[in-house]
């Protein structure tokens, strides 16, 4: 979706005063920021900042104590992770959870699974219908398989690639599903200095379809080179927020990751 001329992107997703806390620890404390339609935002911070509790917040798999979250308007507070995903949403997680036995287009597959129409009857007597639905999914999930690279090893056992492919039909199999709102948990993880340099592409690629990404990242030189907004979080509270260059001159920041602003 394109702003008219003249007029920010709107605020595809917003956070207002969320906290989430387990037993007597504040894990997200009244976090709220916006993430506009068509960017690329990095939420960043130290180990324990809650970066991956703010995601598990926002994909439905913890309900916060307090706050709202919006997306595209509307509360997703509470909504189960099968119809966040529905509604747009689709992730990727710190650890890799792919079908390591099947083949790649199958776990690529999966990520279709809320877009396919065909019911029960429909898919046990094989209808013209269902094999049609059937054949566009394979020609989708071979399409996203080719967008990062891996078309070729789409007969492969998933668990049998490199940890940086792994991700990568990770990265595929979130897009099948159709997502306005990538979001991507430390994407990098696990990846070579090339790796990396083919994930700055595939994250720009992305963006230039129009979908909107939200990723945690510890590699710093990624985070610069595709984010144009940051958010830091230290010990579940927001610290700053803004541009990288704006945010990596940031005292409070500096402090956070280095412990002494002379350091930076």
């Amino acid at each position: 979706m394109c702003a008219e001329a003249g007029t920010a992107p709107a605020s595809l997703l917003s956070l207002d005063g969320v906290t989430k806390i387990f037993g007597g620890l504040i894990a997200v404390n009244d976090v709220s920021f916006n993430v506009r339609e068509g960017s690329v935002v990095g939420l960043i911070g130290p180990n324990g900042a809650g970066k991956t509790t703010v995601f598990n917040c926002i994909t439905g798999n913890y309900l916060p104590e307090q706050g709202d979250i919006l997306f595209a308007g509307r509360s997703i507070r509470g909504e189960k992770p099968h119809a966040i995903v529905e509604l747009g949403i689709a992730r990727t997680f710190q650890s890799i959870r792919l079908f390591s036995r099947l083949p790649v287009l199958e776990n690529v597959l999966a990520g279709q699974h809320c877009r396919l129409k065909s019911g029960l009857l429909a898919s046990m007597f094989h209808t013209p219908s269902q094999r049609r639905e059937e054949r566009k999914a394979v020609e989708r999930a071979m399409e996203e398989l080719a967008f990062v690279g891996l078309a070729e090893k789409y007969a492969e056992e998933a668990g049998s690639l490199s940890y940086g492919n792994q991700r990568l039909v990770e990265i595929a199999r979130a897009l099948a599903s159709n997502p306005r709102l990538l979001i991507l948990d430390e994407p990098a993880g696990g990846m070579n200095d090339q790796e990396t340099v083919a994930l700055v592409d595939t994250i720009t690629a992305i963006r230039r379809r129009g979908v909107t990404v939200l990723l945690i990242e510890h590699d710093m030189r990624l985070v610069m080179q595709v984010c144009r907004h940051l958010i830091v979080l230290e010990h579940g509270t927001m610290i700053a927020e803004g541009a990288p260059e704006v945010v990596r001159k940031d005292p409070d920041v500096i402090r956070a990751y280095l412990g002494a602003e002379d350091e930076m």
